[in-house]
């Protein structure tokens, strides 16, 4: 019934952007605009919170807890780990943005600076930090330990839905609470997967026509797709072990090796000066910036730049947090949040001083009007960045590589995961049902695309994450429970023990 339900609700949306493409936009951005006017408060402090609590069960005596049984060890490899769940979580909006959003900033910056200026690159730095760095990562770190607690330690299925049975009971979570719970989080997915196939297919399509000319035309993007879809849908039927993880891998490795060629080939220097500043504003400024908005100027800034990306993190968390838990087995509490929190944060920021400074530096110094050129087609910044450094043409190939490898890997995982939700949380879903999904979503991204009306399902699916975000500070409430509970078993069994060898030393003398 849950994938009826999800499948029906889905493909209505897709007719409604297929048929009526301007009705759905201006729908979304109203429910979009409603949302962030009157519970933008409400991002900014769940965000925060998210963070906080993650810290804290880190740090707290739950720490030590496992998610599996007690002698469980982790199933994959600290790197494998770390390059999956980058991969699924946002490698390639990195690429996307790494150029594009400091310039973006640097010419309309936050906090009433003056575009075009020192002060606005510097702003702009910092706040690219803030909205790639710990607080997404936070949302994502509560709602996949959740899932991994109660999936790997506590043996309830991998469903959204399970998560709440210390909360509500499960009888409601068998109910129709757990279901509507399960179809938000299919629906969430399924929507933020699709905009992405076709977001990610004008990406690859910018990318190929810069270097080889290929014209940006809806025939050119809907080969981009079906060879794309073929690419991920063998991945998916290989299993998680070879085609995820092979990708993941293969995936940081390129990024690594760009990463490491622009920082030596381009502005060296600039680059390590940007990082540190950017990183010392962003850690002094972090609790202004998490509850900033701005009432008394009604400045639009904050609404859509660090709503929408709060809105679109939780949007994503049903399917990040899912895959996510998915591949932690095995992983103690601090270990996971730990390395889920601050490993890929600090990627991020490293990624961004390496592209973003870069792009800066040609723009305020080399006077490259890339800033232009980013109002006019952002999927153009990163290349004409590339084009400035030796080998220009060279990286650029490697950087569309990546792009790819990175689409299919997050396409990929999207469809385990929608295969997940739609298995009753099975852990290892058919190949029938991930083909099937796969499928499904790449024949929505094309109609999209077709008619036009991939910006209203893009805004449909961010608007959606209000009432999600209420489901995710429930997970919170209930996990907590679950891990008192647990402590106090712990608690219990030691004291047993205890007990057991006094007994036993006592019968001994």
């Amino acid at each position: 019934m849950i994938f009826i339900v999800a499948l029906v609700v889905i493909l209505l949306f897709v007719l409604w952007g297929a048929f009526a493409p301007g009705q759905l936009a201006e729908a979304a951005d109203r429910t979009f605009a409603f949302s962030i006017g009157n519970f933008g408060w409400f991002y900014l402090m769940s965000t925060l919170g998210f963070l906080i609590y993650a810290l804290y069960l880190a740090f707290s005596r739950f720490g030590s807890i496992r998610l599996g049984s007690d002698d469980d060890e982790p199933e994959y490899s600290t790197i494998s780990w770390f390059a999956m769940l980058f991969s699924a979580g946002m490698g390639i909006g990195l690429v996307f943005w790494g150029v594009a959003e400091p310039l973006s900033h640097y010419m309309t910056p936050p906090e009433g600076a003056e575009g075009g200026t020192a002060e606005a690159a510097r702003l702009a730095m910092r706040y690219v930090f803030f909205h790639w760095g710990l607080h997404p990562w936070g949302v994502y770190t509560v709602i996949s330990l959740s899932l991994a607690y109660f999936q790997f330690r506590k043996g309830y299925k991998g469903l959204i839905s399970s998560a709440f049975i210390p909360l509500i009971g499960e009888r409601l979570v068998s109910g129709w609470l757990g279901k509507i719970i399960d179809i938000l989080a299919i629906i969430a997915t399924a929507f933020g997967v699709a905009t992405s196939l076709g977001l990610g297919t004008l990406q690859i399509n910018g990318g190929l026509n810069h270097l080889f000319g290929l014209p940006s035309s809806i025939a050119s993007q809907i080969g981009i797709i079906a060879i794309v879809t073929i690419l991920f849908l063998l991945s998916a039927t290989t299993g998680l072990d070879k085609g995820i993880k092979l990708l993941s891998n293969s995936n940081l490795l390129i990024a690594v090796v760009l990463l490491l060629f622009v920082l030596f080939m381009g502005p060296t220097s600039f680059i390590f000066d940007t990082f540190t500043l950017s990183l010392g504003g962003y850690l002094q400024n972090l609790i202004a910036m998490s509850l900033r908005l701005t009432p008394f100027t009604q400045g639009t800034w904050i609404g859509s730049w660090t709503l929408f990306y709060w809105a679109w993190w939780i949007a994503w968390a049903p399917f990040v947090g899912t895959f996510i838990a998915r591949v932690s087995r095995g992983r103690t509490i601090k270990e996971f949040v730990l390395g889920v929190l601050l490993v890929p944060s600090a990627f991020g920021f490293l990624w961004f001083s390496v592209f973003g400074g870069t792009g800066l530096h040609l723009e305020m110094f080399n006077h490259l009007e890339l800033a232009t050129a980013v109002k006019e087609d952002v999927t153009s910044a990163l290349f004409l960045t590339l084009e400035q450094l030796p080998l220009g043409n060279v990286i650029a190939v490697i950087a569309t590589l990546l792009i790819i490898t990175f689409f299919v890997t997050s396409a990929d995982s999207a469809t385990f995961v929608l295969g997940m939700l739609s298995s009753d949380g099975s852990l290892n879903p058919s190949n029938k049902v991930k083909i099937t999904w796969g499928i499904l979503q790449s024949s929505i991204a094309c109609v999209l695309l077709v008619s036009g009306g991939l910006n209203g399902l893009q805004t449909a699916s961010i608007a959606a994450a209000l009432p999600f975000a209420v489901i995710l500070v429930g997970m919170c409430i209930s996990l907590q429970m679950a891990l008192r509970e647990d402590d106090r078993s712990r608690v219990r069994r030691e004291k047993q023990l205890r007990l057991k060898l006094e007994k036993m030393l006592q019968n001994a003398e």
